[in-house]
């Protein structure tokens, strides 16, 4: 990020946050969607997939149980009630139609003008390589947005047409332009994430808040100073 990031456009009040996997939004921008609800405006989220491949020692029916409910435990700690789990297989997430199809199908149920995703690129900030299922299902939302406003495409898929998505969102991304200031709702944040335990436990991470801080105020710095939420958005 060598450029300063602009503070995030605040002209909405129906977002829909579109990732994979359970814990996606939280690792991403549970801070931002905390300070958004404070605000009056209303999130909704729908993963993808119920995270079933995501610890090692369960097995993915059980493991799905307990992903899921840590999901709505995790939304409901930063405002968001409403929380849709979709039928993708959690590692295999393939790009096309159908993809495409159940995305389309939750935007003209929602009706956003916002729609938040997770880093749709080939690599994280700093190089790591991205996951298929990051990519494939960022990637489907972008085109999902398209589709959903037009009645030719699905055409079986209701209620109505919409096309009033304004904006796209993605956390994590590695070219991030716009940002949220997160210090009122930094807690909130790390409340969230935490609320993913068994997870967490799985894949060794005991400290949340240590490398949240450091991450969040190393996006503040190309801010406002203090801990953001840096995020790519897209105006359509």
């Amino acid at each position: 990020m060598t450029e300063l990031l602009q503070p995030m456009v605040e002209d909405w009040s129906r977002a829909l946050a579109v990732v994979a996997h359970p814990d996606d939004v939280e690792f991403g921008a549970a801070g931002a969607v905390a300070a958004w609800t404070a605000a009056g405006k209303s999130v909704a989220y729908l993963l993808l997939t119920r995270g079933e491949a995501g610890i090692d020692d369960l097995e993915p029916a059980r493991c799905a149980e307990v992903r899921e409910a840590e999901q709505r435990t995790s939304a409901k700690i930063v405002g968001v009630d409403d929380v849709e789990f979709g039928d993708h297989a959690d590692g295999i997430i393939e790009y096309g139609v159908p993809l495409r199809r159940d995305i389309t199908a939750a935007i003209r149920r929602h009706r956003p003008e916002l729609v938040i995703g997770f880093n749709h690129h080939d690599t994280f900030p700093g190089g790591k390589r991205n996951s298929p299922d990051h990519r494939h299902v960022g990637q489907a939302l972008l085109d999902a947005v398209g589709d959903a406003g037009n009645r030719w495409i699905f055409p079986d898929v209701g209620p109505e047409p919409w096309n009033g998505v304004r904006y796209v969102a993605f956390a994590q991304s590695p070219v991030p332009t716009h940002a949220v200031d997160i210090t009122e709702t930094f807690d909130l944040a790390v409340s969230s994430i935490e609320a993913h335990g068994s997870y967490l436990e799985a894949i060794g991470i005991t400290d949340v808040r240590g490398p949240f801080t450091a991450i969040t105020n190393a996006m503040g710095q190309n801010f406002r100073g203090g801990p953001a939420i840096a995020l790519e958005l897209i105006t359509r």
